[in-house]
């Protein structure tokens, strides 16, 4: 299920014989300090099958009926909250939602979404969540009223069952601005056990000011969910999100539709821009498992944050080199 199945077997072995609970072992073996300030929670990243016709009411269905499956994967294992792509619960083609294709993209009718089978699923998935006590976060187009456009939306679920927030993806592609999507305007963060979560979706991958904006908002963890851009293109994306939670000094979650993990599967990287977990890279739906530990006495972030403020202003003997008359061979 995950690439670091070796560690895991380290630390099951020694909270068996400790007594433990698997984080103070994880922290053990990782020999991470155990100090005061620190944070943590356990979390299942997913990778989900493509369901791209939203008129399609037995697709929904399977769906909802995938994503609930997971859900309960993830619980097994001892997971607080799950992340799923963008769309995990239908990612609409632009070509079917064309009103004037397929063989050609115009705006979309949004008529011809099945939106009463829609709410049925993620009700039953709301429900589960509670039944588990698993915060669930989860792609779903989000349904405003006639005329306006749907957003593209990431639900948060919290373990109650309650949609306590929602994210709308803001900076979108030529085709959802133009035909499809309304865009969304503010960032979204959430804490679960101390630990605070942000939002990012779709091709939003691809601008650092996102993150660079949800760093300044404190988050520990950043949660991305895409549907990708075709398997060919899904390990730029990928590469982005470790590049994001390097230079931010935070953990990321990538998870991205199953057809895009031959690629870049879902995946878990943490504050040094390496993965700790990555899903199979099968094409099939699957969950990894990453304990995600934070340390706040770390000192990259704080320096960071201070490198980028005014730090070295003070210290610059002359802001334009090309007016000094030393400068040359």
């Amino acid at each position: 299920m995950t690439q670091n199945s070796n560690l895991k077997r380290r630390v099951r072995a020694r909270a068996a014989k400790t007594g433990e609970s698997y984080t103070a072992a994880l922290r053990h073996i990782r020999k991470i300090p155990d100090v005061p300030g620190s944070s943590s929670i356990r979390m299942a990243v997913a990778q989900t099958s493509l369901f791209d016709d939203p008129r399609d009411v037995s697709a929904l269905k399977t769906s909802g009926q995938e994503i609930r499956h997971l859900m309960c994967e993830a619980h097994k294992v001892g997971a607080r909250l799950i992340h799923f792509p963008e769309g995990a619960t239908c990612w609409p083609g632009k070509r079917i939602m064309s009103g004037t294709g397929p063989a050609e993209i115009g705006p979309s009718d949004w008529t011809r979404f099945e939106w009463e089978t829609l709410r049925n699923e993620l009700q039953a998935t709301r429900k589960l969540a509670h039944k588990l006590k698993l915060w669930t976060v989860l792609g779903a187009v989000h349904q405003l009223t006639s005329p306006h456009r749907p957003y593209n939306s990431l639900y948060v679920v919290s373990d109650r069952g309650k949609l306590v927030t929602r994210y709308d993806e803001r900076l979108l592609s030529n085709t959802k601005i133009s035909f499809m999507y309304a865009p969304g305007s503010v960032p979204v963060t959430f804490e679960v056990d101390g630990v605070r979560f942000g939002c990012a979706l779709g091709m939003e991958a691809h601008y650092p000011e996102i993150f660079m904006e949800y760093e300044k908002l404190n988050v520990d963890c950043m949660l991305f969910s895409t549907a990708g851009d075709g398997p060919s293109n899904a390990s730029a994306f990928a590469t982005e999100i470790l590049g994001h939670a390097s230079s931010n000094s935070y953990w990321a979650s990538y998870s991205t539709l199953a057809p895009q993990s031959p690629s870049a599967p879902s995946g878990v990287a943490a504050p040094d821009g390496q993965w700790v977990a990555q899903c199979p890279m099968n094409g099939l739906p699957a969950i990894a498992l990453a304990d995600v530990i934070i340390d706040r006495e770390n000192p990259a972030r704080p320096w960071r944050r201070k490198a980028r403020a005014d730090l070295y202003t003070p210290h610059q003997v002359n802001n334009d080199p090309r007016s000094d008359s030393r400068n040359q061979f």
